[in-house]
């Protein structure tokens, strides 16, 4: 059972609803993210999503896209990432964490090499923003070959044959997208999404995520009640982008902000 299914199955027993928060690792400076990866674990996350970062992040609206030019910046790469896996799996082993990212440089690094470094590092999942499942062939073979999960995205305008393909294509979670558009919108209907995710539902037995636009602990709530888990990004990164350093009181606020999430979503 991978770290992401057995997190899941926690949680179910537990009648609780996953907390997701994701970072840009490197953002704003390398040193930053693993103190901020156990903040976020100190404040009530359940999983981590860590995105690669990428010069041209199509899916992703301006606090991730400058998350990105931060870390970017001081020059973070794919294998600077997995290293950062690394070090978080020296104090925790329990917190699953996911990569989100896009194809091109994990193209370039290779999928068996990818694939291969990145289990070793302590990853558990993987997501391509960019990559459809038709084309993922290769890459989930080597993912498969050392038992990574690869998490796809569905959107509101996924049809239900291919919310179907979709969920037999994927392992550990689905991550459904809340809204049209990119990260960061605050255009967010929850009738819309609590129908969405019972469709879902009905093609697949794996866990339902929500992501984008869950701002505050209000959109957690309400998300989380119609969902396995929520998924919340863009306002830590914009809080992260308001960092200078990575003192305690830097990472409380990072800590105290999840938090809040955290009661929102247990009171559902």
């Amino acid at each position: 059972m991978s770290r992401i299914t057995d997190c899941f199955k926690n949680l179910q027993e537990k009648k609780r609803k996953g907390l997701i928060p994701f970072i840009v690792a490197g953002d704003p400076k390398p040193g930053f993210t693993l103190p901020l990866m156990k903040a976020l674990v100190d404040g009530g996350a359940d999983l981590i999503e860590l995105g690669v970062p990428f010069s041209d992040p199509m899916a992703d609206g301006p606090a991730i896209q400058g998350g990105s030019e931060r870390a970017l910046a001081h020059g973070t790469t794919l294998r600077d990432v997995i290293d950062m896996v690394a070090s978080f799996r020296k104090d925790n082993q329990q917190t699953p964490v996911i990569l989100m990212g896009y194809s091109n440089p994990v193209e370039i690094m290779g999928y068996e090499d990818f694939a291969k470094s990145a289990a070793e590092a302590g990853v558990d999942g993987v997501i391509i923003v960019d990559m459809p499942p038709e084309e993922a062939g290769e890459l989930k073979e080597n993912l498969v070959k050392h038992q990574l999960d690869l998490i796809f995205l569905i959107a509101p305008t996924t049809s239900v044959e291919r919310q179907k393909y979709i969920s037999e294509t994927a392992s550990g979670f689905l991550y459904y997208v809340s809204l049209k558009g990119v990260t960061g919108s605050n255009r967010l209907d929850t009738n819309s999404v609590e129908e969405s995710v019972r469709a879902i539902k009905q093609q697949s037995k794996l866990p339902v995520g929500v992501g984008f636009g869950i701002r505050d602990a209000e959109s957690a709530a309400k998300v989380a009640k119609v969902s396995d888990a929520i998924i919340v990004g863009s306002p830590i990164v914009e809080l992260v982008g308001e960092m200078v350093d990575d003192s305690a009181d830097s990472l409380n606020k990072i800590s105290e902000y999840i938090s809040t999430m955290r009661d929102a979503i247990d009171a559902v």
